[in-house]
């Protein structure tokens, strides 16, 4: 019994000593700059670095501002355009690559290149593309002799457009390959069982495919509402929050206000994105947890 006891003892020793590294990383990269986040977000900064005790006035102006709820009308919107299109292309394109077709994998390395390109590096590219004068995007409308003019990134009315196009395509791959990995999980004789029944490719993928997809969709659809409410490097490095206000988000409102100096509003304005996160989260588990139990 006690060399049972030493050999467990031993055992939980190496397993806490090789978890060490990532409990500590999640520490020191996660917990505690989100708990000094929340925590600044109740002072105001002053002169050589002097911190004042403000409350809750930090979130007071914040929500009297109507720029606060400008960019985060935009940031809901952004979710709105860009979370449907991405999830169900990923399912699509992950449906066409778990068919029997030559170069299958070919194809999903296609798809998920623009997920090891850096974000700020696809927004420089695509800026490009979408530039009014030169940009292919437009010289391409302009051979299909449609409306070739577009002001993509200048326009109030297609820049946010501009970034949710831009999110999508850098994603939809991403997404795809995940999804790839769910359906192969499912066992090739629900298929078979359904054709003998008589079912056509619809209702194998209404009754079979989304079904026994749904834990792998469900975790796609969390990750890629997260993704969406916390986006940066594409807004920023695509339009800077412009023209105007009509593609700045919380991310890079926040962003904007640590060179006025305003880190405590910016801290807080993390923690209302925090929150909003936390409330996407929590609505996602709740409606499309109860369905997956149910089924």
């Amino acid at each position: 019994m006690g060399k049972k006891k030493r050999k467990y003892d031993k055992g939980a020793s190496v397993g806490f000593l090789m978890a060490l590294p990532t409990v500590l990383g999640l520490i020191l990269l996660n917990i505690y700059p989100l708990c000094r986040t929340v925590y600044m977000s109740f002072f105001k900064s002053g002169a050589f670095g002097k911190w004042t005790f403000v409350g809750l006035d930090n979130y007071v102006t914040m929500f009297q501002s109507a720029g606060f709820w400008t960019v985060t009308k935009n940031t809901l919107l952004f979710m709105l355009l860009t979370v449907p299109v991405t999830v169900i292309l990923g399912l699509l394109i992950a449906v066409l690559l778990n068919q029997s077709i030559n170069g299958k994998t070919v194809f999903r390395a296609i798809y998920f290149l623009p997920m090891v390109v850096a974000p700020a590096a696809v927004a420089m590219v695509w800026k490009w593309l979408f530039n009014a004068e030169y940009g292919i995007i437009n010289i391409v409308l302009g051979a299909l002799h449609l409306p070739s003019k577009i002001q993509w990134i200048s326009d109030p009315k297609t820049a946010l457009l501009a970034c949710a196009i831009v999110t999508i395509w850098s994603s939809v791959g991403y997404d795809a390959i995940l999804l790839l990995s769910g359906l192969q999980s499912i066992s090739k004789s629900y298929y078979e069982a359904a054709r003998i029944d008589g079912a056509n490719s619809f209702q194998q993928f209404k009754s079979i495919t989304i079904p026994l997809v749904s834990p792998t969709l469900f975790f796609v659809l969390m990750m890629r509402v997260m993704a969406s409410l916390k986006v940066f490097d594409i807004v920023y490095v695509l339009t800077n929050g412009g023209p105007g206000h009509a593609t700045e988000v919380l991310t890079t409102y926040a962003f904007q206000l640590y060179p006025r100096g305003q880190y405590g509003m910016s801290s807080a304005l993390n923690s209302i994105l925090l929150l909003i996160t936390a409330i996407a989260g929590v609505v996602i588990v709740k409606t499309l947890g109860k369905q997956e139990v149910q089924q």
